[in-house]
């Protein structure tokens, strides 16, 4: 990560608080290096997105709308049409246990769209707050690019909304993000041409900013150099690149794109059949991943040589040639990887083609995030806001750049609703900064009271007793304890969580880390967790025994009983970690991430018996015996399953079959494994199950808390467990 004042500050406040962020800046201040620092660096979940298919490649990110699934139509409040926002299980449970979304070019998301994310993160996440209480990373230029709005949207959507840049979102609104301006311009280190560029930015250019820019006007130049003209429409710069390549008279040749898989038109890096010419001007389009690093996205060259096998091209100022290989862009969706539970990018699609475009001429708009030693600009045309200075911030100097056409004051276009926004949040940045280690320590707060809030649990049982009484006639003393297990977690759980909410709450931020404090909490987690045990374990086995002639009641009463398992086993797993380890924030987001994965491999065991027969049918990794030893040797040092898993990035259930290794070969105890309480558990469903080694039958006769690992690590010890070999 790039070492300056902001770039710091904006860190501290992604990595250690859950603010959310507008990152803004100058071009070329390295808003695109911190995207990717972030997104290495980060110990949160999270996800990027952007508002077009190429911002999304470049930022190795999906579209905003194929990961929320959103329809292209403008959204209006309060209007959610659900079949509309079909979102699947798999993203559903990414949502859950999202922290953090990366919105990259967020000055082209328009606020309905905003709004339309808003809709469905509360709608899989947290209900009760703007964007389900996930914090966003907001990064892009407001005066640079911006959102696209055709009269019919406009139409619609005027009712609604003020203006149609991001910050008009109405949910944006309803939460206290802060903005930090990136200032180092790292791009151009001309001050005079950067007070040009920065006074037409904000669309105030002085009469000697607008005579020293049109000084470069020169609609005779012919340029033998690597100059890359800039227009504004596509049409213009198609026409350009094809009239220059059909004045070359060598041959062309044709090189057509290998696209597997998924790969939308829309996203194609570059021509799907590139036609390109011996001494045709060309632009990479991609860094060189090779250990020479000979190009660059936006390094400009010419073909010097090319035939059906081969390309080689020359950039000015090299004393080398470049043999241009094919390369490959990934089209990836993102999924929660089944072993380390993480969230992870799979690739849906690839493209393969050369790495290179003309570049006689390219739109202003594909010039976004580039950087050229020369170029011609042609913004006479200009039509949108930004427009301008997006163009003349591509060079590094004013002297490498050259006019087609004058730039009168028309054609620097500034919308008054950009320039009172930045204003506003220039005036509110310096305050807001200042708050960093309050923020740090609400932070820490947040995360304390959200672990002692149980209203999932308690809707989840609430809907399950509604349910019970509607369908369990057959079954009264059951609906009975279904309705005195609903007033017990009033009383004993929901009424003391209050009284200890309010209690954090009212605690000064200082105090709320210190030994006496975190100690108290532990307790707290160990109160909780048995009480949540003592009522619900006994609900949830008679539950299970219940059978219901009715199709209709029976799904529905399976529904609301899954999910409750999963809302009380997540709880569960979590209080049992915080009571054993102690709280601490970082550690605390990775335990209730594995808790929530781990309490939906309890509930649905079935993708853990589609996981094992995956694995049956493919070749074992190399040293499997290494990642056993390490977890034998962190649970030597005193570390349980649930610490080993969390330092490992590790489900539980991992390192229990890690673990029921070694007791199978005797070299560890199952009891010392697992406990006492949970051995005897499992012991005793085994003897009145005649020691079956049948894992489901075994799991049905324990109560809930007793997990698959832990039936693995006894079996294990009774040499009827494949881990035992």
């Amino acid at each position: 990560m790039q070492t300056n004042v902001e770039l710091e500050q904006a860190w501290e406040f992604v990595e250690h608080t859950g603010t959310s962020i507008f990152l803004t800046g100058k071009a070329g201040t390295g808003k695109t290096t911190f995207l990717k620092s972030v997104v290495e660096k980060s110990q949160k979940r999270l996800v990027v997105v952007a508002p077009t298919g190429v911002a999304a490649i470049n930022a190795h990110g999906v579209t905003i709308h194929s990961f929320f699934q959103l329809p292209f139509s403008p959204y209006i409040p309060n209007t959610i049409v659900k079949r509309e926002y079909g979102v699947s299980k798999e993203k559903r449970n990414i949502i859950k246990t999202l922290d953090l979304l990366i919105i990259d070019e967020i000055s082209m998301v328009r606020s309905d769209l905003l709004d339309a994310i808003d809709s469905v993160l509360r709608r899989f996440k947290n209900p009760t707050k703007p964007f389900g209480g996930v914090q966003l990373l907001m990064i892009g230029d407001l005066q640079q690019l911006t959102p696209v709005v055709t009269d019919e949207d406009a139409h619609m959507l005027k009712p609604h909304y003020s203006t149609p840049y991001f910050f008009g979102s109405h949910a944006l609104a309803q939460i206290p993000y802060v903005t930090i301006a990136l200032k180092h311009v790292y791009r151009q280190q001309d001050d005079a041409f950067l007070n040009i560029l920065n006074h037409v930015r904000e669309g105030r250019p002085t009469a000697e900013d607008m005579q020293r820019l049109n000084a470069r006007y020169d609609p005779n130049f012919r340029p033998e150099e690597d100059y890359i003209r800039l227009t504004t429409h596509n049409a213009m710069a198609d026409n350009y690149n094809d009239s220059q390549l059909a004045q070359l008279a060598t041959p062309s040749y044709n090189f057509k794109a290998e696209i597997r898989g998924t790969f939308p038109e829309y996203s194609y890096p570059t021509s799907e059949i590139l036609t390109l010419k011996a001494g045709a001007q060309v632009m990479f389009v991609k860094n060189d991943s090779s250990p020479l690093r000979q190009y660059y996205n936006g390094r400009i060259g010419r073909v010097k040589r090319i035939d059906k096998e081969q390309i080689i091209v020359h950039c000015p100022g090299d004393n080398f040639d470049i043999t241009v290989t094919p390369q490959e862009w990934e089209n990836t969706r993102y999924v929660i990887n089944k072993e380390t539970k993480e969230i992870e990018p799979e690739v849906q699609g690839m493209f393969r083609q050369y790495p290179l475009r003309l570049a006689w001429a390219i739109t202003i708009h594909k010039s976004q995030g580039l950087t050229f030693e020369h170029a011609i600009i042609d913004a006479e045309m200009s039509f949108a806001p930004g427009q301008v200075y997006v163009a003349l911030s591509r060079c590094k100097t004013l002297e490498g750049l050259v006019l087609a056409s004058r730039i009168d004051d028309k054609a620097i276009i500034n919308d008054r609703r950009v320039a009172d926004y930045i204003a506003r949040q220039e005036n509110e940045a310096e305050r807001s900064i200042s708050m960093l280690e309050h923020h740090k320590q609400a932070y820490h707060k947040q995360q304390l009271m959200e672990l002692f809030t149980f209203n999932d649990v308690l809707r989840a049982q609430e809907s399950l007793c509604r349910a019970a009484v509607e369908w369990l006639h057959p079954y009264p003393k059951l609906t009975a304890l279904h309705k005195a297990t609903q007033k017990a977690l009033c009383e004993q759980v929901d009424r003391v969580a209050m009284k200890w909410l309010t209690i954090i709450n009212q605690t000064d931020e200082n105090l709320l880390t210190n030994d006496a404090f975190l100690e108290r909490v532990k307790r707290s987690a160990g109160y909780f967790n048995a009480t949540l045990n003592n009522h619900l374990r006994p609900l949830i086995d008679r539950t299970r025994e219940a059978k219901i002639a009715n199709k209709n009641g029976a799904e529905r009463l399976q529904t609301t009983f899954d999910d409750l398992r999963v809302a009380y086993l997540t709880k569960h797993y979590l209080l049992d970690a915080v009571f054993k380890r102690g709280f601490e924030v970082g550690h605390y987001l990775k335990l209730r991430q594995i808790a929530f994965l781990d309490a939906l491999d309890e509930v649905f065991p079935q993708i853990n018996i589609a996981r094992r027969r995956h694995k049956e049918s493919t070749p074992p990794k190399t040293k499997c015996e290494d990642t056993k030893l390490v977890s034998r040797r962190m649970f030597d040092e005193g570390k349980t399953a649930g610490d080993i898993a969390v330092a490992r990035n590790l489900t539980i259930s991992t390192v229990e079959n890690h673990l029921a290794h070694f007791v199978g070969k005797g070299e560890l105890k199952a009891i010392d494994v697992i406990g006492k309480m949970r051995y005897e558990t499992v012991t005793d469903a085994l003897n009145c199950l005649e020691n079956t080694t049948d894992m489901k039958n075994i799991k049905e006769k324990c109560p809930d808390f007793i997990t698959y690992g832990d039936i693995k690590v006894v079996l294990a010890e009774k040499g009827n467990s494949p881990a035992a070999s």
